[in-house]
């Protein structure tokens, strides 16, 4: 099948490009050409395309439809309508990446794939929205449409979450030296790094099981998600540390130590979507645990000098 990927280049991106290279279908990457791509491998047949993917932007589309992908896989989000709208000519599989985020903050655990209540954040609330109406759009015209909403994403390829809800290197350095972590009482918020590697495998599922995918919203994730006690402790036991825990109420936590809603929401909401479903309809399996994806990407780190 002609595969056309944005985003292909990214985190998720890097690992599901050349699964699908592999899988023997024919890959386009449309990218800013910010990253440059391998050139080694199963990428040696992937087409790079450059444009740039943005909402009211008119080039990236014009090279969109004339690719005339069978399937198209959005990483970026964008402008998932516009994308649409440019490949609905050849398009017969419309793959979106979302994020667990969108359903709101989670009422229970493990999360299924529904709104749970308003999403705090406003990108994520548009896209979640447009996600929606372009799946009842796909319906009608008998496309297939299909959304992969992964939680924390980790791994090889980017900095991970660290103890203050954000991706900083400088704070997984305080980690190494076994400074001291603030976080807000008792701990037992759930935190679910998800291997970027899983992720991409999930997409490519999608892609090989249509009829199964179609018109379905899938989570993915980890099989397990860890307490935020635990993901500390996670920390220390890949930099071979003792990293103390000075707990504190929630309000001086948001007032003193974490102000920013992208970064405490993390310890505020649980995060452990249900995988039932893409395990079910699509034989999903993730491959790496929670304490294994936050390893590689440290001993990523590690190979790039950052600690």
């Amino acid at each position: 099948m002609r595969v056309m990927v944005i985003g292909g280049t990214g985190h998720i991106g890097g690992f599901l490009t050349p699964l699908l290279a592999g899988a023997g279908h024919e890959v386009f990457v449309l990218t800013r050409g910010q990253t440059p791509p391998p050139r080694d491998g199963k990428w040696q047949g992937v087409r790079i395309v450059t444009g740039a993917y943005q909402r009211g932007g008119s080039g990236w589309q014009k090279l969109a439809a004339e690719l005339r992908p069978e399937v198209v896989i959005d990483i970026i989000g964008a402008d998932l309508a516009g994308l649409y709208q440019a490949t609905r000519a050849s398009c017969r599989h419309l793959i979106a990446c979302g994020s667990v985020w969108m359903f709101g903050e989670p009422k229970t655990v493990p999360t299924p794939e529904e709104t749970q209540g308003p999403c705090g954040f406003e990108g994520y609330a548009w896209r979640y929205d447009e996600m929606q109406k372009v799946k009842k759009k796909a319906a009608g015209d008998g496309v297939a449409f299909t959304a992969i909403m992964p939680p924390n994403i980790c791994g090889p390829g980017k900095i991970p979450l660290e103890t203050m809800g954000g991706r900083d290197v400088i704070v997984h350095r305080a980690l190494s030296r076994g400074e001291e972590v603030v976080l807000p009482a008792p701990g037992s918020i759930l935190i679910g790094p998800c291997d970027a590697e899983d992720v991409a495998r999930a997409f490519a599922l999608a892609v090989a099981k249509r009829d199964a995918a179609s018109g379905e919203i899938f989570n993915v994730g980890s099989a397990y998600a860890l307490t935020a006690r635990r993901f500390v402790e996670v920390y220390g036991e890949i930099y071979g540390v003792t990293i103390p825990i000075r707990w504190v109420g929630w309000e001086e936590y948001v007032a003193q130590v974490s102000p920013d809603p992208g970064a405490h929401f993390h310890f505020r909401a649980n995060m452990c979507p249900d995988i039932s479903k893409i395990r079910a309809r699509l034989g999903y399996e993730p491959k790496h645990t929670p304490e294994q994806t936050l390893a590689r990407a440290v001993n990523w780190m590690r190979e790039r000098g950052e600690i």
